[in-house]
């Protein structure tokens, strides 16, 4: 063989190499931002659905235990006789005769159910957070993958540092470090 054919090969051999190595630099580098993207938008995701669940679960069981208030309320006060007590003398009769009553059989109130709906809400408000959190567990993952490969030595010979630029995690807001109190 020629030396001239081998010189052509070796060098569009290490040509080759070069663009593989650009090439693998730089999609690798769009799929880790694409990924970094992704993983921002499931964060965004999780508050948004915390922002439309929990205002409605709230008002679900406020409503749900101003019912039961209600209802106990006029359950009680018409088990007293309150209701019906036109005079002062009314009131004392019926209330002897209610307590009299009381004294002699099991008197059943109706079941109170704000309570479980109460727990129901921690348990969602719980859950909504913990997703928030794995997301955000999630995205400095990416980030960390991400920055890691910008940063490699290959990879930043042969990409753009402004199109490619360094992503900073998710941060806590100021005072978060400080446990609340209850």
């Amino acid at each position: 063989m020629k030396k001239s054919y081998i010189i052509f090969a070796a060098i569009g051999g290490f040509l080759l190499i070069i663009f593989l190595m650009y090439y693998n630099a730089y999609s690798g580098a769009v799929s880790r931002q694409e990924t970094v993207n992704e993983k921002w938008n499931n964060v965004q995701s999780a508050y948004q659905r915390r922002v439309d669940l929990i205002p409605n679960l709230v008002n679900t069981v406020k409503g749900a235990a101003k019912n039961e208030k209600d209802i106990l309320l006029q359950v009680t006060q018409a088990r007293s006789g309150i209701v019906n007590a036109k005079t002062p003398e009314d009131l004392e009769i019926m209330g002897k005769k209610i307590n009299t009553a009381i004294n002699i059989m099991y008197e059943a109130y109706p079941q109170i159910k704000s309570t479980e709906n109460f727990k129901g809400l921690q348990i969602q408000l719980e859950g909504t957070e913990n997703r928030i959190n794995t997301e955000r567990d999630y995205y400095n993952e990416a980030i960390k993958d991400y920055n890691t490969h910008i940063r490699g030595f290959f990879t930043r010979m042969f990409i753009n540092t402004e199109e490619f630029p360094r992503k900073e995690g998710f941060k806590a807001s100021a005072g978060a470090e400080n446990a609340p109190s209850v």
